[in-house]
């Protein structure tokens, strides 16, 4: 089976908010799902397990917050790893991590050029950067 047929799930982790998406590698194309509330970086599992059951992915992509010069940020990197290592762990499913750099900023502006102000709401810019994110991982991957 050729690796362009992956499903992938993205989440752009957050200590108050995660956001996901889910990709099809043949279209290198992603969508938002949802974003799931953390109660200081800790997601309810169940609603995660839900998700994945749901789309099957076959892999999972999360975003690895870096400063603009690509160095680890003290307060949130080792936490959006840990959580990673959690999926990985829990659902035996592989994970990547990849660079997130400006994705909350691409995040908003794609959203408001569709939607104004009405569409920056913190879980639409959460789930939309979990796309960014998985776009992102797609352009590496052919580049």
């Amino acid at each position: 089976m050729s690796n362009t047929t992956r499903t992938i799930l993205s989440f752009d982790y957050g200590v108050k908010s995660i956001g996901s998406a889910i990709g099809q590698e043949i279209t290198g194309t992603a969508s938002p799902l949802k974003a799931f509330k953390a109660n200081d970086g800790i997601p309810n599992w169940d609603d995660i397990e839900a998700t994945i059951k749901e789309w099957q992915p076959d892999l999972i992509v999360v975003g690895l917050p870096l400063d603009l010069e690509g160095k680890a940020l003290d307060a949130i990197t080792p936490r959006a790893k840990k959580f990673a290592n959690r999926l990985h762990g829990r659902f035996g499913l592989a994970v990547e991590l990849h660079d997130e750099r400006l994705s909350t900023v691409e995040a908003r502006a794609e959203l408001f050029s569709h939607g104004g102000y009405k569409a920056l709401s913190k879980g639409n810019v959460d789930c939309q950067s979990a796309v960014v994110i998985l776009e992102s991982w797609f352009e590496r991957q052919w580049g």
